[in-house]
């Protein structure tokens, strides 16, 4: 082949230049390119005339010397230059369905269409495309990946419709490698090629050279590491080709990353400048540096050029001629020679062949302080950006469209502002405009518009469809037709124009499709409701305009904005009944809708077009919230009113509020917050307070947050005590007294006598509502739930800390400074902002204005125009304040609501301030004063602070002499010098002075470390305070004691409370056994954070009170290492923690333990409530289970009484994923993991084991076994319940040997494979069922099981044969071994196989048949000539039975087909077609399903066997005939003539020629049979338009009387017309059909006609007309839903059955249904089928009719259980007696046939009780 190649090149002149150079082993030389001239024209010319004749024109000043190939110019290559057939590397970067976009060399974009990947691919799409089989898995985004290099060809350079030019690639290795050939081929070159086929031990690679078959091998060694095993058809690769064989005509190929990237080309391969392909890798040498980039020499002789955009930026100082360099070949230009390199790293090894980088997140960015570093006058410019990274800006985007191109100007500017606009790949480089119009561009790209955006743009077009809108140069939209007004409109070409202006609302974008919809309906555009962008913005209750797209019987389905759709339920889209949901909404209408459910994740949205349920809305939404009263949540304000913060909570968006009173503790700061705080911001530690009808309340009070989190607060009545001091707030002021609300739901009443230890007189003033306070429990109400409370301050003091005051100072000046900084962050007032700037103590420069009444004067300043400043009586004393007079102000106080600043004039505030001293006291004197806070000068330091006006929670009555005003003087020492929290300002602690409660610096000494109590000391201690895990005790002296939970009982019992047995205010004896360091930030300056304080902590247990006993500290009690898991420990519920899931336990005073959630519960229930199975304080019995090994160190516990998990263990589990087909994986307590199989999961198998459930679900499981530190667990009853002797249906299999033969068995389809269906009976075991062992069928094609045998499906198997050696189980599924349905529908029709007796008497007649074919075949061997057939019958006998012995030949004696029994069916179908209603059928051989292009005339036919006699007559010689012969001859026409009188007399005969039918129909001219076989009698002879003619003569013939006949011939024309001629002539026919005939069946004929010859998309169309013409005949629908329910369409069939049930009346309900039912039977689900006939004779049970069809059917299609259970429901029914003797008569016949003598014996027993039953009732 190769010397007929070489003889007889394809290609011309250059074929032979090539050859040569491949047999003469010389390099190749640049002055090769001269060779494309034409050989001929060479030869007249003269060639080495002309060839230096050009040379020394073109290169005169290099002497002759400079070659074609030799360049002395580097240029970027320009999309203007490119030529179609241009070779390049390029790098995917976008992947989609239909095409790639490829980033090219110095920026180009090219597009790549999946038509031009290679031959393979296009023709596996174009297969699938034309069966319809093409699925989304079969899409072409894993062709590609993105970043990957590949090798391409320019394909072609077209113009767009924006007269842009468009550059198309291919990737098809027959036009990137059409130069390489198989001689060509070396070890060692790097090929670029696409998968043409899948083989079993490797792939078989397209290189694109004819006549090489290129293998690629699967992975066996190292190179596993290469993806390769998922490859598929049409998927690209670069290849090293390993091997060689057979010259060239296989190859063998490597896809080994590291040794593809480092193959690099050499001159033995053979490469010359008319075969290279980019992407090899060469080593090259520098021939010359130019300021634009480089020109190198390669393989030898060849040059290239490296331009600036391909120089490695890290060595670009540093080339020099001569240097050796590795380069990657870019690009080769055929017709120039012209071959770019580069030598950038991301190219070179050790890279692979995908680059990290295809795209950039920049897009449309516009970045300023840009410098440009580089310009290249006939290329761009290279900028730097300021992150450090480079782009390049091409030369026409370095100036305006007409603007002159002035680079000196641009390198002069310092900074640039540019915008990316691309990114290169290739380069791995941004590029970027410096077009001021360009970077000014609002939308510049599609990422840059947002849904739901209003924007303008200009109309382009208007279409059928819709209209075109120009956004920008490069975006443009569409509006949908039914977008282009609220209405839709008919004419849009008279309100629109091309050119017009107009604003738009952005549907959908789609920034990677570049899809862009866009909307004109006024009520969108104009709409202020909220916009529903996403699935998460659809809140429940939210109320959003929508617009209408699809309308059906199930309701309205309603667009928003991008993908969000939602339904809207028949009910919900109006207040009454709709029907008919069309009657009242059209396509395109925008509507309001409210939000009643929303899954964002599942993208499920349930709306109502009735808006005023939002309340009822938020009812139930509230009502699915998992509330808790103390747990914290997160929450997003969404209006705000006088009432608080209307909130929703997140992540579930339940809507709540936020009462203003509950923002904070202090009354002043609650307006501020609530300021602050705007729509839309999140607002964090916030925590669910109550629940009622009106919804959910929320509190952010720290004192109340602080306590729930605690569980410092009573949940229930019953845990009140009198003495018990709890926190709560002012619900309302009555005049008898107060009324307290508490957390849980509880109140309680303060009379007017207990509120205050003053006397009061009116309760009004006293107490603000909302206000925080302290309240101690007075009297209890046990029989009405009624208790009082006192907030007297001596009778509550005792409850609140020491200092803090000071906490609750810190904490409100932290709300104020929130506050402010929330107002003036927004910046939308510029008087906030100046607010802002000023503090306390900040000294201004001030005018004096007027004074007021009140002797106060208003300060002026330019800084705080719109700003009230007012300096008070007191701040202007020995001050002049004479208008206009400058004076210096000191601030004291500034109202960001009013908005005033309130200042001081006094000198001794604005004098130097003295520096003070931590401790020193000051007699400190009151500046200003609010309710909550107050200012005070530190004596004459001119220090400036601030205190709080108040003691304690509950002091806030004070007479007129005792309030603070101006100039009160107090005592106070210096806690901090500088305390952040008061922004740099001193902290003290401070005296009031006049205050009832007397507290003071130096008691805080008495309470803190200095106490002289040591260890073992015994006390007498008084019960101050009862927690539930610890009591507090006053000692003497006012030190105050702990003692912990574990410290009061010896021995308590597990369920008990040990704290509930101390009351408060009793004595008890106890003893110090250590003290307790407790941080005590309370007292402490900030600068001492870690500061602490000691408790000492004391036992009540009697054991150790004995003085002999010696007590250790608790720091020497048992250390956590002394704990050894499996240990017994009694500990005490501290408290449980929600966000984990853990409950804390209390061990010791010092050693604490947690519980996770499965190591606590033993019911799957409990989980959903865990903590109310435990109260803290209680005491409860562990087990360790380990030791923590992080800080702080607790003991890991169990409260099951299981510490590890072993084989047999019953423990709880969480589902933590589901996988189909196989079972669950479980997550175990004590941080193990497992796995339950599917087989593990019920001792009674289901049909869908997975189905009840779901990812989260705890289970109650059995652990079975242990593998590789997983343990396999089981959800059997059987085995969680072991003891107990439960039902066990499917028992567990758990070795093959437990199997018996003859065991019946169930199990789960594992898979259908080649050698059989195997079946999972349990973890272990699987077994096998053969084919023949399956089915009663005989199937010659294997996967028909795999189609009608799901995988795990639950099948029921009889063990046939078990092998415990090898481990091996068959298994039969045939119904007379397992009593159940075949597996396989009789629906298939498939053919039964012969078993026993059958098949040995069918294989003996064979066997003789074969001998007797033998024997004839002997006989006939030795006769001359074989006896001709006497007739064709005989021939068509023998070869039928031929064909017939051949087959069972081919069955091997195995299985044999039962061919005269299918024979024996075809003739009843045959016969039950022929006598269906309104299709006639023909008693001629021609058949309406007949093509016509294989039909043949008739005389043809006729006369095919006459023709062949008188060839052959006339080929021999003319014979004289005897007069014998001649006798014969005479009786034969005599005996011709009598058989033709004979058929005319016959009636029955079958005419043969025109005239016979013609003198038939003078006879029988009304007779539709007659015509329609003449029209066959024409149509046999392909005569179509004869047999249009006869069907016209037909209609008019027959009288107007005989509709039938008519209708026949009407039938039979439209068939006629269906099969030969066009859809205009079947329409015609048909109109004129249904003019003449009733419309009904001929609606119904040509709807069957249609679906016989396969055209479905018509007859569903007919369908549709009939139902929606003749909807009140249940024919029609009868006929419908048979024709959907064969074509598959169940859910359309159970849709229209709901369609026909609202359209006819009752009575006609009950026979519609049933045929449904029957239908169903045939073509659909059988379980369905049965229920539907069992609702029907639910409320029809006397319909026997209906019985007797249900049993029909049943004994057709169910099993012989279901059958029996029917026939038992039957003969119990209350009818009469001769009905019940019918059907007992069907029952006993059924049993006789499929029974056994036990079963006929039981009816018939059944029979007789029935009969005496009624006798019993006759006889009473």
């Amino acid at each position: 082949m190769a010397s007929v190649e070489e003889d007889f090149p394809r290609g011309g002149l250059s074929k032979k230049a090539s050859e040569s150079k491949a047999t003469r082993p010389p390099v190749e030389v640049d002055n090769l390119f001269e060779t494309q001239e034409p050989a001929v024209k060479k030869k007249r010319t003269g060639p080495k005339k002309q060839e230096d004749g050009k040379a020394a024109k073109k290169h005169k000043s290099e002497g002759g010397g400079l070659k074609l190939n030799t360049l002395t110019n580097v240029d970027i290559l320009h999309l203007r230059n490119l030529k179609v057939g241009t070779l390049m590397l390029g790098c995917v970067k976008e992947v989609s369905d239909i095409e790639f976009v490829l980033g090219l060399p110095n920026g180009m974009r090219g597009f790549l269409p999946i038509s031009s990947i290679c031959k393979a691919y296009s023709k596996t799409l174009s297969e699938k495309l034309y069966s319809g089989s093409y699925l989304e898995d079969d899409s072409s985004s894993h062709l590609f990946v993105p970043g990957q290099l590949v090798r391409c060809v320019v394909s072609s350079l077209d113009l767009s419709r924006s007269g842009l030019v468009c550059l198309k690639i291919s990737v098809n290795p027959k036009d990137v490698n059409k130069e390489l050939n198989s001689s060509s081929l070396k070890a060692g070159m790097t090929l670029g090629g696409c998968v043409e086929s899948v083989e079993d031990h490797g792939f078989l690679i397209d290189i694109g050279i004819s006549g090489t078959k290129a293998f690629l091998p699967k992975d066996k060694t190292d190179e596993t590491k290469s993806p390769k095993q998922d490859l598929k058809v049409g998927q690209y690769v670069t290849c090293l080709v390993t091997e060689v064989k057979n010259e060239g005509r296989v190859a063998r190929l490597s896809t080994n990353h590291t040794a593809v990237s480092q193959a690099c080309a050499e001159t033995q391969h053979g490469w010359t400048l008319g075969n290279l392909v980019p992407g090899l890798l060469v080593k090259g040498c520098i021939k010359k540096v130019t300021l634009h980039g480089l020109i190198v020499t390669f393989l030898s002789s060849y040059t290239g050029v490296v331009d600036f955009m391909h120089i490695d930026p890290d060595k670009a100082s540093t080339y020099s001629v001569g240097d050796e360099v590795k380069a990657r070949v870019l690009y080769v230009e055929p017709s120039t020679r012209l071959v770019g390199l580069s030598l950038r790293s991301h190219l070179l090894p050790p890279r692979s062949y995908v680059l990290e980088r295809a795209t950039s997140d920049r897009m449309g960015v516009v970045l300023e302080g840009c410098k440009m570093t580089a310009v290249h006058h006939h290329s761009g410019a290279i900028m730097e950006l300021p992150d450090g990274e480079v782009a390049f800006v091409h030369k026409n985007q370095m100036k305006e469209s007409k603007e002159e191109f002035n680079p000196n100007h641009l390198l002069a500017q310092p900074e640039h502002t540019l915008r990316i606009t691309d990114y290169s790949p290739i380069e791995q480089m941004h590029l970027a405009t410096l077009r001021k119009s360009t970077i000014a561009v609002t939308y510049f790209s599609y990422h840059d518009i947002k849904e739901g955006q209003i924007i303008e743009g200009t109309v382009l077009s208007l279409e059928k469809y819709g209209m075109f809108v120009k956004i920008s140069d490069h975006i443009k939209g569409l509006v949908p037709r039914i977008h282009l007004a609220d209405v839709t409109l008919t004419n849009p070409e008279k309100k629109f124009k091309e050119g017009m202006k107009i604003k738009c609302r952005v549907l959908s974008v789609d920034p990677l499709k570049k899809k862009l919809i866009l909307s004109r309906k006024k009520a969108l555009m104009e709409s202020t409701l909220p916009l529903f962008l996403s699935y998460r913005d659809a809140r429940v209750g939210l109320i959003s305009h929508g617009c209408v797209v699809r309308i059906k019987d199930f309701g309205c389905i309603v667009h928003f904005y991008g993908d969000v759709k939602g339904l809207v339920p028949k009910q919900e889209l109006t207040g009454n009944y709709v029907a008919d949901p069309q009657s009242l909404f059209y396509v395109g209408q925008v509507v309001k809708a409210v939000v009643l459910r929303c899954d964002a994740e599942n993208k499920k949205l349930v709306l109502s077009f009735n808006t005023g349920t939002q309340r009822d809305v938020k009812r139930v939404q509230t009502n699915t919230v998992a509330f808790e009263v103390g747990k914290k949540v997160e929450v997003v304000v969404r209006k705000k009113d006088l009432t608080g913060l209307h909130v929703s909570i997140l992540p579930e968006e339940v809507p709540a509020l936020l009462p203003m009173v509950h923002l904070s503790d202090h009354v002043t700061n609650w307006p501020l917050l609530w300021e602050g705080l705007q729509e839309g911001d999140t607002v964090s530690n916030i925590v669910y307070l109550s629940k009622d009808k009106q919804g959910i309340i929320l509190t952010k009070k720290p004192l109340l947050v602080a306590a729930l989190e605690a569980g410092d607060v009573v949940t229930s009545f019953s845990e009140l005590q009198v003495g018990m001091i709890i926190l709560g707030w002012v619900k309302s002021i009555m005049p008898y007294g107060v009324f307290i609300d508490f957390p849980h739901g509880l109140h309680g009443l303060a009379p007017k006598a207990a509120m205050s230890d003053k006397f009061i007189t009116d309760t009004e003033g006293v107490f603000q509502i909302g206000q925080t306070v302290l309240a101690k429990v007075t009297n209890l109400d046990e029989e009405k739930q009624r208790f009082l409370v006192s907030l007297k301050v001596s009778e509550v003091s005792s409850a609140e800390e020491e200092g803090d005051s000071q906490s609750r100072l810190i904490q409100g000046q932290r709300e104020r400074m929130a506050a402010r900084d929330m107002m003036t962050s927004r910046g939308d007032s510029d008087l906030l902002q100046k607010l802002s700037s000023v503090s306390l103590g900040d000294n201004l420069m001030m005018t004096v204005g007027q004074a007021t009444e009140d002797g106060s004067v208003s300060l002026i300043s330019d800084q705080f125009q719109n700003i009230t400043v007012l300096a008070s009586k007191y701040h202007i004393r020995g001050v002049n304040t004479t208008p206009g007079c400058k004076v210096t102000a000191v601030v004291l106080h500034v109202d960001h609501l009013t908005p005033q600043v309130h200042v001081s004039l006094l000198p001794k505030l604005t004098a130097k301030k003295k520096t003070l001293e931590k401790g020193s006291q000051h007699t400190a004197t009151i500046q200003y004063v609010d309710k909550d806070f107050a200012v005070i000068l530190l004596g004459d330091t001119g220090h400036l602070t601030v205190v709080s006006t108040t003691t304690h929670l509950n002091e806030t009555f004070h007479f007129e002499t005792e309030k603070l005003t101006e100039g009160t003087n107090l005592t106070v020492t210096v806690t901090d010098l500088n305390c952040a929290e008061l922004q740099g300002l001193p902290l003290v602690a401070c005296q009031l002075i006049g205050s009832t409660t007397k507290r003071h610096c130096a008691t805080y000494e008495n309470r803190g470390v200095k106490h002289s109590y040591n260890v073992g000391d015994l006390v007498t201690v008084k019960v101050k305070t009862v927690k539930p895990t610890h009591v507090v005790v006053d000692l003497k002296e006012g030190i105050i004691g702990n003692i912990h939970v574990s410290e009061i009982q010896e021995s308590p019992k597990v369920g008990s409370f040990p704290t509930s047995s101390l009351k408060v205010g009793t004595e008890v004896e106890g003893r110090v056994i250590g003290c307790r360091e407790v941080h005590g930030h309370n007292f402490l300056p900030i600068s001492h954070p870690n500061f602490v304080f000691s408790l000492p902590e004391l036992t009540l247990l009697p054991s150790k009170l004995n003085m002999d006993v010696e007590v250790h500290s608790t720091h020497g009690e048992p250390k956590l290492d002394s704990y050894k898991p499996g240990d017994d420990l009694i500990c005490f519920v501290s408290k449980y923690k929600p966000d984990t899931k853990c409950l804390e336990l209390a061990v010791s005073p010092n050693i604490t333990g947690t519980v996770e959630l499965l190591a606590m519960i033993n019911k799957p229930r409990d989980a959903a409530n865990p903590q109310k199975l435990f109260r803290s304080g209680q005491c409860v019995s562990a087990k360790v289970v380990g030791i923590s090994s992080k800080k702080p160190e607790q003991l890991f516990l169990t409260l099951t009484g299981t510490h590890k998990l072993e084989q047999g263990a019953v423990t709880m589990g969480t589902i933590w994923k589901i996988i189909p087909q196989k079972g669950l994986t479980l997550k175990l307590p004590f941080g193990s993991s497992g796995s339950a199989s599917i087989m593990d999961l019920s001792d009674k198998y289901t049909e869908k084991p997975l189905e009840q459930y779901k990812e989260g679900q705890v289970v109650r499981c059995c652990v079975i076994g242990e593998e590789e530190g997983k343990f396999h667990v089981s959800l059997r009853l059987s085995r969680i319940h072991a003891g107990k002797a439960l039902p066990v249906k499917d028992a567990e299999i758990t070795s093959v040997s437990e199997l018996q033969e003859g065991q019946i068995v169930r199990g789960y389809v594992n898979n259908v494979g080649d050698k059989g269906i195997f079946v999972r009976l349990s973890r272990s075991v699987t077994g096998r069922v053969l084919f023949h062992q399956a089915t009663n069928y005989f199937l010659n094609n294997p996967k028909t099981f795999a189609e009608h045998v799901t995988q795990n499906a639950l099948l029921t198997a009889k063990v046939v044969h078990v092998d415990a050696k090898s481990n091996q189980v068959d298994l039969s599924l045939l119904p007379e071994d397992t009593r159940k349905a075949d597996i396989l529908p009789e629906s298939l029709g498939l053919p039964l196989r012969l078993r026993g007796k059958e098949k040995e008497k069918h294989d003996k007649i064979i066997t003789k048949w074969k001998r007797k074919i033998s024997e004839n075949d002997q006989e006939g061997a030795v006769k001359k000539k074989p006896k001709k057939a006497e007739n064709d019958s005989e021939k068509k006998t023998q070869k039928s039975k031929l064909k017939q012995s051949q087959a069972e030949d081919l069955d091997s004696g195995v299985d044999v087909y039962f061919r005269e029994e299918e024979t024996q069916k075809e003739k009843k179908w045959d016969k039950s077609k022929a006598e269906e209603r309104g299709r006639l059928q023909v008693a001629s051989a021609f058949s309406w399903d007949t093509d016509l292009n294989t039909l043949k005339p008739a005389s043809v036919a006729e006369n095919t066997y006459e023709s062949s006699d008188d060839e052959q007559d006339n080929q021999s010689k003319p014979v004289k005939k005897s007069r014998r012969e001649m006798e014969q001859e005479r009786q034969e026409a005599e005996r011709s003539l009598n058989r033709l009188e004979a058929e005319l007399m016959d009636p029955s005969a079958q005419p043969e020629s025109s005239e016979a039918f013609e003198r038939l129909l003078l006879s029988s001219p009304d007779s539709s049979l007659l015509w329609l076989q003449y029209m066959a009698f024409h149509l046999q002879a392909t005569q179509i338009e004869q047999a249009r003619a006869v069907a016209e003569r037909a209609l008019k013939t027959i009288s107007f009387r005989e509709e039938q006949e008519k209708l026949n011939v009407w039938m039979a024309l439209l068939n006629l017309e269906n099969m030969y001629g066009t859809d205009e002539s079947l329409q015609k026919v048909f109109k004129r059909a249904i003019l003449y005939c009733e419309p009904i069946p001929v609606h119904q004929q040509l709807a069957d006609i249609y679906a016989k010859s396969n055209k479905i998309k018509e007859a569903e169309s007919l369908y549709k007309t009939m139902v929606k013409r003749f909807r009140q005949e249940k024919a029609v629908w009868q006929s419908y839903g048979s024709f959907l329910l064969r074509q598959g369409q169940r859910d359309a069939a159970d849709v229209l059955l709901q369609r026909a049930l609202h359209s006819l009346s009752n009575k006609d309900h009950v026979d519609l249904i049933t045929k449904f039912a029957r239908l169903e039977f045939q073509y659909g689900n059988t379980q369905r089928a049965r229920a539907m006939f069992d609702k029907v004779l639910t409320s029809y049970p006397k319909r026997t009719d209906l019985w007797s069809v249900y049993i029909d059917l049943m004994v057709k299609h169910g099993s012989q259980k279901d059958v029996r259970d029917l026939f038992d429901r039957v003969i119990h029914l209350s009818v009469s007696v001769k009905k019940i003797k019918f059907f007992f008569k069907r029952y006993l016949e059924y049993e006789k046939k499929h029974g056994t003598p036990e079963s006929i014996q039981a009816v018939k027993q059944k029979a007789l009780e029935y009969v005496e039953a009624k006798g019993t009732e006759a006889t009473s």
